[in-house]
């Protein structure tokens, strides 16, 4: 009897460890089937896209590093050889060209320009020439775009995975129009629509909710504003009675506060989204919510 029973006990034990063991084994082989997707991103916002889109079921590396500003971006040997290695390329042309260069020579296996997505908006001055503006991401609905673009290719990519990355694609986007709602109410009933910038990195915001973005600097943030340009932008100041001169995060403020001393104007900071501040624990959407909020203020709106 107590032998009928010893293994009986066995028998279940054995039972126990099989079925665990086959768990075990179940999970692993789901793994190995259907690894991680590795994808590079040109900088902040495409990451913030990429990871959003992409889950868990992606492994997102950013060449630009927080606190660092994408148009100054320098690549390392080993960054130009994870380009060749991943299994998707997302950037913008134009924003690095150091990138753009990269991606051509090392030829990854996909590739998603984000610009050709977002549909780029050219910038044409007497100070700076006609040159294309990347910053698409200021404008909601144009990041949306690529949100849907993001989504189709990993499903691509990833065909076990596809309906996960269309819905995150599809909440997302649903994201985006409830901030591109906010903005549009916010910045509805304003006294002033002219707004001063430290470079050229506003234009799609601008267009979207019918402001004047006035920049200081071009696209870039190295194209220096000639003596003429400078004239030009304190007569509109005064002309337009402007309050605020915006400068950004990442980029040295000089220019900016000097006009504002000049003409005794307040400075406050809109953020372009190229990237993140160190330890800041903000998002995408947490900044461009900051952005309205520094709007709302500098144009006097109900």
């Amino acid at each position: 009897m107590k032998r009928t029973r010893m293994r009986y006990v066995l028998g279940a034990l054995l039972a126990v460890l099989a079925s665990a063991t086959s768990l075990t084994a179940c999970g692993a082989g789901g793994s190995a089937q259907s690894p991680r997707l590795n994808v590079v991103t040109g900088f902040y916002p495409l990451t913030f896209i990429t990871e959003r889109v992409g889950g868990d079921a992606v492994r997102v590396t950013d060449l630009t590093s927080p606190g660092v500003e994408a148009h100054d971006l320098d690549l390392s040997p080993q960054q130009t050889s994870m380009l060749g290695s991943a299994d998707l390329v997302v950037y913008a042309e134009t924003m690095a060209p150091v990138v753009d260069k990269a991606v051509a020579t090392t030829e990854p296996k996909r590739t998603l320009e984000a610009g050709a997505v977002a549909g780029l908006r050219h910038t044409d001055s007497k100070d700076y020439g006609k040159v294309p503006d990347p910053h698409f991401w200021l404008d909601p609905l144009r990041v949306a775009k690529v949100a849907e673009a993001i989504g189709e290719e990993l499903a691509r990519a990833q065909p076990e995975h596809a309906e996960e990355h269309r819905e995150r694609a599809r909440r997302l986007c649903e994201q985006l129009t409830t901030l591109d709602e906010e903005f549009r109410a916010g910045l509805a009933s304003c006294a002033r629509k002219d707004v001063v910038t430290s470079h050229a990195a506003f234009g799609y915001l601008a267009s979207r909710y019918e402001l004047n973005q006035i920049a200081i600097s071009g696209v870039s943030p190295q194209a220096e504003p000639s003596p003429s340009r400078i004239r030009q932008i304190q007569q509109a100041i005064k002309d337009k009675e402007i309050t605020t001169v915006f400068f950004e995060t990442l980029a040295t403020p000089k220019m900016a506060e000097t006009l504002a001393t000049d003409l005794g104007l307040k400075t406050a900071v809109l953020d372009p989204v190229e990237g993140l501040v160190p330890g800041s624990g903000e998002d995408y959407l947490s900044l461009m919510r900051d952005n309205l909020a520094a709007l709302r203020t500098a144009l006097d709106c109900r």
